[in-house]
């Protein structure tokens, strides 16, 4: 039995990875930045905070053994402070806390948008270099992080790696499913690019298994220990298919409007130029990242993963659309 802190625990993917670790018996720390009581009611000691506090993070870390590191500031569009405040600088308070107190373990979560140029991906492994540009902050700080924490790894008996799942969905989603859901019942979804690009995803279970999996392999002179890895359910899907799939779950149609790449990423430009000039609220509709997120392939080599630290997606597609279909059936999203 050990003892974990779970950043961000309150999120999608950091409630699954609480659950899974109190599951097989371990202790948990949950630091969220807001209040979520089924994290007490799972037996979580649940501990409220701000990565970009290093005070909160340092007491937070007390007596811990393993760190899961998932709070992070998604999203295509916002001011650099907030996304290095809490992506960057939060990382490297998680770190440094790490150090003071000798814990020996952490797995950060990172994304495969750290890589992502704006071209397509295909079947890349973890070779692929970060870009020279970057096409908004969220990638771009996590990279920072990431980098920081893997060049982190053996310094004071303290092992690192660094997990890119992409795409994850499943039930209690609360951002990329009900996202998609609202613009289709809007009118507002549209097609980007020809619809023939291939992505990769990960269910939601399966990222959380990799996380212990990987934490689990985590000893002195393990091939983990370092290393950053993608992670997805093994096999590409149609971008657009999926979503399609998805609409149809909820009882909407396919999607019937399109916009081709090089005329989405002009309107993400303009777009990006109002929001910036205006200061306008929340995100554009469209921005460069998006449209070339939305129309190119992207897809991975997960072979270093499997060797590593023996992930496989116990979980398959299937099966995890029947879920999503009965939870999406009761009502929610």
């Amino acid at each position: 039995m050990a003892r974990a802190l779970v950043t961000g625990a309150g999120g999608f993917l950091g409630q699954y990875i609480v659950e899974q670790l109190i599951a097989r018996g371990d202790e948990v720390v949950a630091f969220s930045r807001g209040d979520y009581p089924q994290l007490k009611e799972l037996g979580a000691h649940c501990i409220r905070g701000d990565l970009r506090d290093a005070k909160a993070v340092h007491n937070a870390c007390e007596n811990v053994d393993v760190i899961y590191h998932t709070a992070a500031l998604a999203g295509i569009w916002g001011p650099w402070r907030e996304f290095h405040g809490i992506n960057t600088l939060g990382t490297q308070h998680i770190v440094q806390a790490a150090l003071d107190h000798g814990i020996t373990k952490l797995v950060y979560t990172s994304s495969p948008s750290v890589t992502f140029d704006g071209t397509d991906q295909v079947n890349v492994d973890e070779s692929a270099p970060y870009p020279e540009k970057w096409l908004c902050h969220y990638p771009h700080t996590k990279a920072i992080a990431e980098r920081h924490v893997l060049e982190s790894n053996g310094q004071n008996s303290l092992l690192t790696c660094s997990l890119r799942p992409h795409l994850i969905w499943g039930p209690r989603d609360r951002h990329l499913i009900p996202r998609l859901l609202a613009r289709a019942r809007s009118g507002r979804l549209r097609r980007v690019g020809d619809g023939t690009n291939l992505v990769d995803m990960i269910y939601v279970e399966n990222a959380a298994q990799a996380h212990l999996q990987a934490a689990d392999a985590m000893t002195p002179g393990a091939p983990v220990c370092g290393r950053a890895y993608f992670l997805s359910q093994g096999e590409p899907v149609s971008c657009w298919q999926w979503i399609d799939e998805i609409l149809a779950l909820a009882n909407l149609g396919p999607i019937k409007k399109s916009i081709s790449l090089p005329a989405a990423r002009r309107v993400g430009a303009v777009l990006e130029g109002i929001w910036w000039l205006f200061r306008l609220p929340g995100e554009p509709p469209m921005t460069r990242f998006l449209a070339g997120q939305l129309a190119t392939s992207h897809y991975f080599d997960i072979s270093r993963a499997k060797a590593d630290f023996g992930y496989e997606a116990t979980i398959s597609t299937e099966e995890g659309m029947r879920r999503l279909a009965e939870e999406i059936g009761n009502g929610v999203g």
